[in-house]
């Protein structure tokens, strides 16, 4: 007899793709959640991850980075009940060497089968909790100007790959293709704000974290009343928080009628482990369906 509250396990697996960006062979990640063989006519919610700089790879052997943060982290390496189908890509290098120099030593993560990892926490600024003095994108790395579309290298050059690595997605698995979410971590930040500007009808919300967008093409967003839950650290000396208020202004002078804010005024550059790790993101995601 089979245990009725027995559900199935969850699985992460690793879809092959060509990229046009890159004309080469690369992989994206796919995570079913717990219980998604039980229901054979459940239609599941999807989440469109966008990882950080420094978890760019070859979407091959380095693409397991691509989880080191954000839902992916939380569902996978956490052992959280998460209730969405999550796509997790991995961003090319393009050019960005020094990025991927940064981790130098940081192993890929992994699984434990026994239980959760163990959780670091966002650490803190030494400056008092106040407003970051604004620096430049030299002075933390980047030494390329920031164009209108993100960060250089970033997410707005793999717009195209990743329409078809969410719509192979959607005709492979039991989707609900009304509740597609959108969210990002700095350069996956920009990456949101990009991806939502550019295609609004394809989410039913999105939330940037510690990104930046341009705020001259909010027309779109606005125009469909796409719900944005914005998120930034309050000391953040890499990514602007005042920036986040130019793109809320932005959306709101264009006629959007729900924006909504958050700034951790306590933290830096890292304020997704708090955003992520918590229960309220995927509540507000769940509250919509796209209109």
């Amino acid at each position: 007899m089979t245990n009725s509250n027995i559900r199935s396990e969850s699985q992460l697996l690793r879809i092959p793709f060509h990229s046009e960006a890159t004309d080469d062979d690369r992989e994206f990640l796919v995570y079913l959640p717990i219980g998604y063989e039980d229901d054979r006519d459940r239609r599941w919610p999807v989440i469109l991850f966008l990882h950080g700089g420094g978890e760019r790879g070859n979407g091959r052997d380095e693409l397991d980075y691509a989880m080191r943060h954000g839902p992916l982290a939380e569902a996978w390496l956490y052992h959280r009940d998460l209730p969405f189908i999550i796509i997790a890509p991995q961003l090319p290098v393009f050019a960005m060497h020094e990025q991927v120099q940064l981790r130098s030593g940081v192993p890929k993560p992994e699984r434990l089968p026994e239980g959760p990892l163990s959780r670091d926490l966002a650490s803190r600024p030494g400056q008092p909790m106040a407003r970051a003095v604004d620096l430049s994108p030299a002075e933390f790395g980047v030494t390329a100007a920031w164009g209108d579309d993100g960060a250089p290298g970033g997410w707005h050059l793999y717009g195209d790959d990743l329409i078809q690595i969410l719509d192979t997605v959607l005709g492979a698995y039991r989707t609900d293709p009304d509740r597609v979410y959108l969210t990002g971590l700095s350069y996956g930040g920009y990456g949101t704000w990009f991806m939502a500007a550019a295609y609004p009808d394809r989410w039913a919300a999105a939330a940037p974290i510690c990104g930046d967008g341009n705020s001259q093409q909010v027309a779109g967003i606005s125009e469909k009343q796409l719900p944005m839950w914005i998120f930034h650290g309050g000391r953040d000396i890499r990514v602007k928080p005042r920036w986040s208020y130019d793109m809320a202004n932005a959306l709101e002078s264009a006629g959007h009628k729900s924006v909504r804010l958050t700034i951790h005024e306590d933290l830096g550059h890292d304020s997704w482990t708090r955003v992520y790790s918590g229960w309220d993101i995927y509540a507000w995601f769940l509250g919509y369906r796209r209109s």
